[in-house]
């Protein structure tokens, strides 16, 4: 198949099956007489592999050392278990600061008066001011 029908059938754009290709995540295509990239069943499982990857947040190293793994059946399974564990604490970590932002934009947002005063304690945090939240009182915001 062209490389139209490999996107189609992988999910994953022509674009990025040239990157892949290039940065030698895949193996590059067969070529026809006439320059075309021909792929087959494997070369779509391949890409298939990749895409629920980096759907899953996998970095393309992370991938294509868990593809290695994958074409390997001689692995070990702790191997591809560490790689898993090592990205869910990643997530977690990238989790907890997400919901530190959350917290601080929410204790912002209600520190607004969102009226016609020009005072605003969510662009003064932003530019790094020690403006008090609170008008007349040492309340801060905590960084």
């Amino acid at each position: 198949m062209n490389i139209g029908q490999a996107s189609q059938a992988s999910g994953v754009s022509a674009k990025m099956i040239r990157y892949y290709e290039q940065i030698g995540l895949i193996t590059p295509a067969m070529r026809t007489g006439n320059n075309y990239r021909t792929y087959g069943d494997q070369d779509i499982h391949n890409l298939r592999f990749i895409k629920r990857s980096r759907t899953l947040g996998f970095s393309l190293e992370e991938t294509e050392t868990l593809l290695k793994l994958w074409r390997d059946k001689g692995r070990e399974s702790a191997a591809v278990k560490d790689i898993a564990l090592a990205h869910i604490a990643d997530l977690e970590r990238k989790i907890a600061e997400m919901k530190g932002m959350v917290n601080t934009l929410s204790h912002l947002a209600h520190c607004c008066g969102g009226d016609n005063r020009p005072d605003c304690p969510i662009l003064d945090d932003l530019a790094g001011t020690d403006t008090p939240v609170h008008p007349g009182t040492d309340i801060k915001v905590k960084r």
